[in-house]
């Protein structure tokens, strides 16, 4: 039941988000006057719609995705270059042309889309990422600021490690001395609040004064069952890794891990959820984004090894890429997932953060220069623009708008190498599934 109720917050939240998105090109066409005839979320048969004035609102039986109908995107052959020859390729072009011309309603050429200058095409058509990517910076925001994020260590003992581990090690081995805190008798629930009369009041303030004091004795003030106790320890020197301001471990010329001795104690601390400011989200949306262009970039390697792992010559990665199936099996997983402290809210935060990571790889997606993706149709209104500045610096007349008609045989390429990527994604999420749980 957990598993359907994931399924069913992932199908709303992005029927809203593809929904909004869809608005961020609408609003911005109608202001600069194009008549957009339709606005539908999801393909195949139409399940619901309503005429307005004179666009037609509604919804379509599959949910994977939606559209705007801007009228005149491409523009009549009067107003371009011809086309020469009578090939399959030229035929596409002129059926393609045709039929945009048709939607054209008399004496209303001046609200094609076409007409438009090339900032404003440019606007229209980067509505809906930005769209996309205001949604996830808002999600993002919100869960951070009224819900945070977990992990963060206290100064409240949650364990007491019975030993010192050999350096590298982490279990208790038999012969393992026992550790100072063991021989102090810190107990879980302790929480440190001064060193040598010193407060202290982060766990890495804390560790720090252990690890800079091997061999010498420290005076812990702890609060108790609601008491006051001082609790003297000795920290033993111990080996440790080291590593750098990436958090990668440093390693000599023989690339062997270089070492540090330092005080050990033998605490491990408790974790909360913290609140975070307005800006954690916006610097979050970014490292988010910077990692799915890393994605998009190498996206046919990422697609050849999920083709790998679908056939079985190959594991799945837990870093993999995830089609639609994926990602709502992800969703179900969180939702059925039953671990201590890990309650509604913070389900609920997880489903938005995905949600929000979703709306960013539509963002970026859709930002690839290529049509028939937002991308392509910005990158055309750039190379209008870039024609208009030449030709106004050279003296020379007005360029003619940019054929988008020429482009529909590459849309056509790109559109299937999407249908592939998605057929091979859907059949590896059902028999190769990503697991988070």
């Amino acid at each position: 039941m957990a598993e359907v109720v994931g399924w069913i917050v992932l199908l709303v939240g992005l029927l809203i988000s593809i929904a909004l998105h869809e608005v961020g090109h609408m609003v911005p066409a109608k202001k600069f006057g194009v008549r957009v005839s339709e606005y539908f979320v999801g393909f195949g048969p139409t399940v619901w719609s309503r005429r307005g004035k004179e666009t037609e609102y509604g919804v379509k039986a599959i949910p994977l995705g939606g559209y705007v109908r801007l009228v005149g995107m491409i523009p009549p052959e009067a107003a371009v270059k011809p086309v020469r020859g009578n090939g399959r390729i030229a035929r596409l072009i002129a059926d393609t042309r045709a039929a945009s011309v048709d939607e054209i309603l008399p004496g209303e050429d001046h609200r094609a889309f076409y007409r438009l200058t090339w900032w404003r095409k440019a606007i229209v058509m980067l509505g809906g990422p930005v769209v996309n990517l205001i949604i996830a910076v808002v999600l993002f925001t919100g869960v951070f600021s009224f819900v945070g994020t977990p992990g963060h260590p206290t100064l409240t003992v949650a364990n007491v490690t019975a030993c010192v581990p050999a350096a590298g090690a982490i279990d208790c081995a038999p012969g393992d001395p026992a550790s100072p805190a063991s021989l102090a008798g810190l107990e879980p629930g302790d929480t440190v609040t001064a060193v040598d009369g010193t407060p202290v009041s982060t766990w890495d303030e804390l560790t720090g004064v252990i690890a800079a004091s091997p061999g010498e004795e420290l005076l812990l003030t702890v609060e108790r069952e609601g008491g006051t106790v001082e609790v003297p320890v000795t920290p033993v020197p111990r080996e440790r890794a080291t590593y750098d301001e990436n958090g990668a471990p440093i390693v000599d010329a023989a690339g062997a891990p270089v070492t540090e001795t330092a005080g050990y104690l033998g605490v491990s601390p408790t974790a909360e959820t913290q609140r975070q400011g307005i800006g954690a989200g916006v610097e979050w949306t970014g490292y988010v984004l910077g990692r799915t262009a890393e994605v998009i970039v190498e996206l046919p390697q990422h697609v050849y090894h999920v083709a790998r792992a679908a056939v079985g010559l190959e594991e799945r990665s837990q870093e993999s890429i995830m089609g639609i199936v994926g990602v709502a099996r992800v969703t179900g997983e969180i939702s059925a997932a039953e671990v201590d402290g890990y309650g509604l809210t913070e389900k609920v935060a997880d489903m938005l953060m995905l949600l929000g990571g979703l709306n960013l790889a539509l963002f970026a997606f859709n930002m690839i220069p290529l049509v028939p993706l937002d991308g392509g149709h910005v990158a055309s209104a750039l190379w209008q623009g870039i024609k208009n500045g030449y030709a106004k610096v050279r003296g020379l007349p007005r360029p003619a708008p940019v054929d988008v008609a020429r482009m529909m045989p590459l849309a056509y390429g790109v559109f299937a190498l999407l249908l592939v990527m998605g057929v091979i994604l859907i059949y590896a999420d059902i028999v190769a599934p990503v697991t988070v749980v």
